[in-house]
C-alpha cells in the first residue's frame, strides 16, 4: 500500500518506482500500462518509460499495452537495490566498519550493502576479491589496491559474474576475511534469490579465515529460495536492526552486533 507522500508522483525517484513495479510483477506475473499507472498514481506516460528503461536493464519483458517478468530476472538489479531502503544498508555498515579489521586480504560480494562498506573502508595496500562488477570499479579509482576478479558469465541485473568458470578461480583463491551481505534471514540461517549467488557465498566461507555477515534490518524475517549456510557460519554478523527484531536470534545464543 502507497502511503500519501508516495502517492505524488513528484516525491517517488524512478528507482522506487522500478522496485514496486518489479514487486508488482512478482506477485502478478504482468501487468497493463493502465493497471501500473493506477497502482503507482503516475501517469502512463512515466510508466512507459520506467518500463522501457526496466526492459533495457533486463528486469522485464515489454508486451502489447504492458509488461511480464523476465523469467531470468531472480534478482534484482543492483542499482535498484542500492536505492531501496539505503539508509538501512548504510547503518548496517557503519555498524560493521569497527570489526573490519586485522587482515590483509578480503573477499567483498557483489551485494549493495557490500558496495556502501566497500567504499567506506580504507583498502590501500590490500587484495581484494570480488564477482561484483560495481564494487570492482569504485575500487580501481583507488591506489594501490591489488584487486582480484574471477571470470565468469556477466549478469546485467546484478552487475556481477558467477557460474562454473567464476567458481573454478574462487576455488583456488583464499582471503583473510569474507563480507557478506545476503537476501534474507531467518533463524534457519541466510538465503539468496539464485543458486549461483548462494553457490558463491558458501564457497568464499569455505575459503575464509574469517567471515562477517552485513545485513540490513529488513532482511530479518523476509523469505527467500536458496539457502547459503547458517547463522553459526559466520563470526560476525552485523546489523542496524533494532533490539527487538534480533531477539529472537540472541535467544537462540546467536551473537548480532546492532550498535
Amino acid at each position: 500500500m502507497l502511503n500519501n507522500e508516495q502517492k505524488v508522483s513528484g516525491y517517488m525517484f524512478s528507482n522506487e518506482r522500478y522496485n514496486l513495479i518489479f514487486d508488482y510483477l512478482k506477485n502478478n506475473r504482468k501487468a497493463t500500462v493502465d493497471e501500473l499507472a493506477n497502482f503507482l498514481y503516475v501517469s502512463s506516460a512515466t510508466i512507459r518509460r520506467d518500463l522501457k528503461e526496466m526492459q533495457k536493464r533486463g528486469l522485464i519483458v515489454r508486451s502489447h499495452g504492458g509488461a511480464l517478468l523476465q523469467e531470468t530476472a531472480n534478482e534484482v538489479s543492483i542499482f535498484v537495490r542500492r536505492e531501496k531502503n539505503a539508509r538501512e544498508k548504510e547503518q548496517a555498515a557503519l555498524v560493521a566498519m569497527p570489526y573490519v579489521t586485522g587482515f590483509q586480504s578480503v573477499f567483498i560480494d557483489n551485494s549493495s550493502t557490500c558496495l556502501i562498506l566497500a567504499e567506506k573502508l580504507n583498502l590501500e595496500n590490500r587484495t581484494v576479491i570480488t564477482n561484483g562488477l560495481q564494487i570492482a570499479m569504485r575500487l580501481t579509482q583507488k591506489q594501490n589496491i591489488n584487486l582480484i576478479m574471477p571470470g565468469g558469465t556477466v549478469h546485467y541485473n546484478t552487475n556481477s559474474v558467477t557460474g562454473g568458470m567464476t567458481c573454478s578461480a574462487l576455488a583456488d583463491l583464499r582471503a583473510d576475511l569474507a563480507l557478506l551481505s545476503s537476501a534474507a534471514v531467518d533463524l534457519d540461517g541466510t538465503y539468496e534469490h539464485s543458486a549461483e549467488t548462494a553457490q558463491i557465498k558458501r564457497l568464499m566461507l569455505k575459503n575464509a579465515k574469517r567471515s562477517m555477515l552485513v545485513v540490513d534490518g529488513t532482511k530479518f524475517g523476509s523469505g527467500s529460495t536458496y539457502h547459503t549456510a547458517s547463522l553459526a557460519d559466520y563470526d560476525v554478523i552485523a546489523t542496524d536492526a533494532p533490539d527487538d527484531i534480533i531477539a529472537p536470534y540472541r535467544a537462540e545464543g546467536i551473537d548480532i552486533l546492532n550498535r
